[in-house]
C-alpha cells in the first residue's frame, strides 16, 4: 500500500472515530510504526489532524452522532429510564461500583443517586449526578478529557483503574454481535477493558439498536459479561446469542 492510498485511509478513520491510535492504524494498514508516524506527520501538516500522546485526533469534530453524549441523551430515552431502573435495582446498599461513561449508564446512576455507595467513574456527567448525593463516596478516575462524550480516557485514567478492585461494572457499548462487545472509539476502550479487568460482575447495559452493528474496536467476547440489560424490542435471535454465551439477559 502506498502512502497516498494509506494516508488516505488514516483520513477515513480519523473523520469516524475522531481518534484513532497506533495499534490500530498498524492492524488496519499492515505498516510499521516509522511509516504511520511518516503519515500522521503529513496529515498533521495538512490540517488534518493533530498528533497526540498514543495515536492521531482530529482536527476538527466529525459531526458523527455517535460520539457525541448530547445528542446520545436524547435517543430512546423511555427505554433508558427503564433499563436504567432494572440495574439499579442489580446494586446492593455498600458495594463498590464502576460506572462507564455514556448516556445510558448515566441514567442508572440518577437512580443510584440515594443509595450508600463506593463508586468510581471517569464520567463528568456522572460525577454531576453524584455532586450532592451525601450517602456516595466518589472517586473520579482523572485522565485526558475528552469533551464531546465528556469522559476522561488515557494512560492517567486506565493506570488508576488498574489500582482498584470493584464489586461491579456498568458499561455501556456501541456494538454487539457473536464477535463480543465493541465501541466506537478507541479513547474509550482502553479504559473499559481495564475496568472489566478489574470487576468481579460486569453488566452490560444496551438498548436493541446496539445489536447486531459491530463497532470499529473490539472490547471484549461476549461471556464476559454476566448481565446484559436491554430494552424489550430486542429480537429473539439476539437473546439466545447471548444465552449460549452463558450471559443472563434482562429486559426492560
Amino acid at each position: 500500500m502506498n502512502g497516498s492510498v494509506r494516508q488516505l485511509r488514516i483520513r477515513q478513520l480519523i473523520e469516524s472515530n475522531e481518534f484513532v491510535d497506533l495499534d490500530t492504524l498498524r492492524r488496519e494498514l499492515s505498516a510499521s510504526q516509522s511509516t504511520l508516524r511518516r503519515d500522521l506527520m503529513v496529515l498533521e501538516e495538512q490540517g488534518i489532524l493533530r498528533r497526540v500522546y498514543g495515536g492521531a485526533m482530529a482536527a476538527q469534530p466529525s459531526g458523527n452522532a455517535t460520539l457525541d453524549y448530547q445528542l446520545q441523551s436524547g435517543r430512546m430515552q423511555d427505554e433508558k429510564e427503564r433499563m436504567a431502573a432494572l440495574v439499579a435495582g442489580l446494586i446492593e446498599d455498600g458495594q463498590t461500583v464502576i460506572l462507564d461513561g455514556g448516556s445510558t449508564v448515566a441514567a442508572v446512576s440518577r437512580h443510584l443517586a440515594g443509595r450508600r455507595l463506593q463508586v468510581v467513574t471517569n464520567s463528568l456527567a456522572i460525577a454531576e449526578v453524584f455532586a450532592d448525593a451525601r450517602e456516595i463516596e466518589l472517586t473520579l478516575t482523572g485522565g485526558y478529557l475528552y469533551p464531546r462524550t465528556r469522559v476522561m480516557v488515557g494512560p492517567l485514567c486506565e493506570h488508576m483503574l488498574g489500582t482498584v478492585r470493584a464489586d461491579t461494572l456498568i458499561m455501556g457499548i456501541g456494538g454487539v454481535t457473536e464477535a463480543g462487545y465493541s465501541n466506537n472509539n478507541t479513547l474509550v476502550v482502553g479504559p473499559e477493558r481495564k475496568m472489566i479487568e478489574v470487576s468481579q460482575k460486569v453488566i452490560v447495559v444496551a438498548d436493541r439498536s446496539k445489536f447486531g452493528k459491530s463497532a470499529m474496536i473490539p472490547v471484549a467476547p461476549l461471556d464476559v459479561a454476566d448481565f446484559v440489560v436491554t430494552d424489550s424490542g430486542l429480537d429473539a435471535r439476539h437473546r439466545e446469542m447471548l444465552r449460549q454465551h452463558k450471559v443472563e439477559v434482562m429486559l426492560a
